[in-house]
């Protein structure tokens, strides 16, 4: 009875393991991978990130609106895992010292600002069942990003990375919208 058991909670194991490995795998071909990378000599920032597609829908708004991003809510930033962000050197985030490291990144979107939160737990991916996957305990920042919404329409979610005096400016293009944060690089 027991070797019984022990069987079908091994076929159940291997039946979600399968199930978990075959929706991380469908959903990057819908949202790729993505790097966003800044060098500057020995001074490096990399953002690792998944790029969804609009394919029609409302991305930035009212969650009775039906927007993909509701104003007010977390987003990882992306999609399938959450953004990561790397600093080689530590920087300056409005005024304040973030030090080198990696950090996962999630943004909280408004329609004139974002805030930016820099968070040093690792390896989120999509939501956790029953509630938020991002643990504020372990927010290790938080910065406001100014926000345009009048752009050119931008069909798939991206990160640039642009040189910017002192230090680098990150852009979040989606929809029409463009929020934007500077890094200053500490010397």
């Amino acid at each position: 009875m027991l070797k019984k058991i022990l069987l079908g909670i091994g076929v159940l194991v291997l039946i979600v393991a399968g199930y978990v490995g075959y929706m991380m795998f469908t959903t990057k071909n819908h949202s790729p991978a993505a790097v966003a990378e800044f060098k500057d000599g020995e001074f490096l920032i990399q953002v690792n990130y998944c790029q969804p597609f609009k394919k029609g829908r409302v991305i930035f708004g009212e969650a009775s609106e039906g927007a993909l991003v509701p104003y007010g809510m977390k987003w990882r930033t992306g999609a399938n895992e959450a953004t990561e962000i790397s600093f080689s050197n530590d920087v300056m985030l409005d005024g304040r010292l973030l030090k080198a490291g990696r950090y996962s990144l999630y943004t909280i979107p408004y329609d004139s600002t974002w805030t930016v939160v820099f968070n040093s737990k690792l390896g989120y991916w999509g939501a956790k069942l029953g509630g938020d996957p991002f643990e504020e305990s372990m927010d290790v920042m938080r910065v406001p990003a100014s926000v345009r919404n009048d752009l050119p329409e931008i069909e798939q979610f991206t990160i640039s990375l642009t040189p910017a005096e002192g230090g680098v400016n990150m852009h979040f293009y989606w929809a029409t919208t463009r929020a934007s944060l500077s890094i200053q690089r500490v010397q």
